[in-house]
């Protein structure tokens, strides 16, 4: 602990300036393809003052090879050739009329148009939080797929469609945010993909000066003060003269010094070995569980469970509109009962509930438990809006669906959410109903706590984006135009912990998902309490 103080007081004077960002990426997709369109009609301006360009300096050139070959004849016999009054009067008429034409010419702006348009557009740039969030957004991809850095930076992901690669100055900005969140561990992973990237060949106007500088610090702020020192060693090879770099390298010998004088205790051994697993992500095991599940890695069902597992017609207990038409439903899992809907909302449907949501899209909310309150939180990274029966017979027609199969009234639902989620987006492990230690989490509603979940898949995902259950090892993935549905209390009113559960985030490509919650008021006859506890 002493040993980091000292380094901390050391750090205006030798170390890296300190920064915080406390930013994350929630744009949606939708979002994204509008940033692509403004991109494209950039470029589109930007070919057009091209074009204005080379045509300015293509009457220049013509003037001036035109006036080569004049004033060429011209100085060869400059008497003979002002004898010719035409010669004089025109040598007049160039200096004093054409020569300010072509001054004007050359003074001429060709980019107003181009930089007009960039005005406009600038409004709708991502700013500094952005692309932040979007860099963590890619760690956020790093750590849940156990990808490494190289892998990441070819882009030799599973089911792309348009590979692209990250250069080592993309390297270097993805360990540059990592360290402004004091992240050294991904600070590490970077800054040594994008100097080996360098040592490789590749060209770059990434400074090797700059990421040795970075690195060495992001080593030593994780316990590994011999791979510190040989890296500020290299950088000083670079740079004899620079200051941080030989202040920090007095400062490692004088540990280095006081270790080899054996006055290093047992307690301090015990305490450097801690620091140094700090590099290791030391998640909690809800956290290891979550990420397996999210990589298809999570508990296999024994073959006696999976015997009870079936597919069948499902008609909602007899409902009339699904008798003579009953839909196909199949069993996820047992415990809790997670059941799959296929089929049940067509390509049509998708488009209209996806036109409704997007002109409304907006960072995703919680309940806070404490306010009772819709409030953003880091955990939940997509954008969502929300739909109304009354706005579309689309939506009416979907809520009268969900009403049928489940047997549940929709009157004392939540309206129907609809979500995005892009680049990384994600929606950490949680519970949907509200826990005995949160009694105002839906005060204001005035329904009762959450009883059921219906989540409607609107788009297949090319990797990632499953929703995962890490309690008992569940993972469901998205498959367009099906539905999953399961209960979030028992009969009793008691919450079925069991269904904690979270959206991976998506790896390659986007997911559209509608989800309706189900409150209890309305409930009491249709789906009656029983004497047991957990039943």
């Amino acid at each position: 602990m002493a040993l980091n103080k000292v380094w901390c007081a050391l750090a205006l004077g030798f170390l890296l300036p300190f920064s915080c960002a406390h930013t994350d990426f929630f744009t949606s997709i939708g979002h994204m393809t509008d940033l692509i369109n403004t991109e494209k009609d950039l470029v589109v301006s930007l070919k057009d003052y091209i074009k204005a360009e080379e045509s300015k300096l293509e009457q220049i050139k013509k003037w001036a090879e035109k006036l080569d070959q004049l004033t060429a004849t011209a100085t060869k016999d400059p008497e003979g050739f002002l004898g010719h009054p035409v010669n004089a009067f025109k040598l007049m008429k160039r200096l004093n009329t054409e020569w300010g034409e072509l001054e004007s010419l050359v003074l001429k702006d060709m980019s107003d148009g181009f930089i007009s348009n960039m005005t406009i557009q600038r409004q709708f740039f991502p700013n500094d939080e952005d692309q932040t969030g979007a860099a963590k957004a890619l760690l956020r991809l790093q750590d849940t797929y156990n990808l490494d850095t190289d892998t990441l930076s070819r882009g030799n992901l599973p089911g792309v469609k348009h590979k692209s690669f990250l250069t080592a100055e993309d390297c270097f900005e993805l360990g540059k945010i990592a360290y402004t969140e004091a992240d050294y561990y991904h600070t590490e992973l970077w800054m040594e993909q994008a100097l080996k990237q360098l040592d490789e060949g590749e060209v770059s106007s990434a400074d090797k000066v700059y990421i040795l500088d970075y690195l060495s610090y992001a080593v030593y702020q994780q316990g590994d003060l011999g791979k510190a020192m040989a890296l500020t060693k290299r950088l000083l090879e670079l740079d004899p003269e620079h200051q941080r770099a030989n202040g920090n390298m007095k400062y490692f010998e004088y540990i280095m010094a006081k270790e080899k004088e054996g006055n290093k205790s047992s307690t301090d051994s015990e305490e450097q070995e801690k620091e140094t697993e700090v590099k290791k992500k030391d998640y909690l095991p809800e956290r290891r569980k979550y990420e397996m599940l999210c990589r298809g890695e999570g508990l296999k069902m024994t073959p006696r469970r999976q015997k009870r597992l079936f597919c069948r017609y499902y008609d909602g207990n007899r409902n009339p509109r699904y008798i003579l038409g009953p839909v196909k439903q199949e069993d996820e899992w047992d415990k809790p009962r997670i059941v799959r809907f296929l089929d049940i909302i067509s390509d049509e449907e998708i488009e209209t509930v996806k036109e409704l949501a997007k002109p409304r899209l907006s960072r995703a909310t919680v309940h806070d438990p404490e306010t009772g309150k819709l409030t953003t939180a880091h955990y939940r990274v997509s954008k969502s809006a929300w739909l109304s029966g009354y706005e579309s017979p689309v939506v009416s027609r979907i809520n009268t669906r969900i009403q049928d199969l489940t047997g549940l009234d929709v009157s004392t639902a939540e309206e129907l959410q609809v979500a995005n989620y892009g680049v990384g987006g994600q929606y950490e492990p949680h519970f949907d109903f509200g826990r005995k230690d949160e009694p105002d989490a839906f005060k204001e509603l005035g329904t009762g706590n959450r009883i059921a979940t219906w989540l409607f898949y609107m788009s297949d995902v090319s990797a990632g984006g499953a929703t995962v259950f890490p309690e008992v090892g569940a993972s469901v993935w998205p498959r367009k135009g099906t539905a999953v549905f399961w209960y979030n209390l028992f009969p009793s009113g008691e919450g079925d912990y069991s269904t904690r559960h979270a959206a991976c985030p998506v790896l390659v490509g986007n997911k559209w998902v509608s989800n309706k919650w189900l409150h209890e008021r309305g409930q009491e006859f249709r789906r009656p309490c029983t004497l047991s506890e957990l039943e």
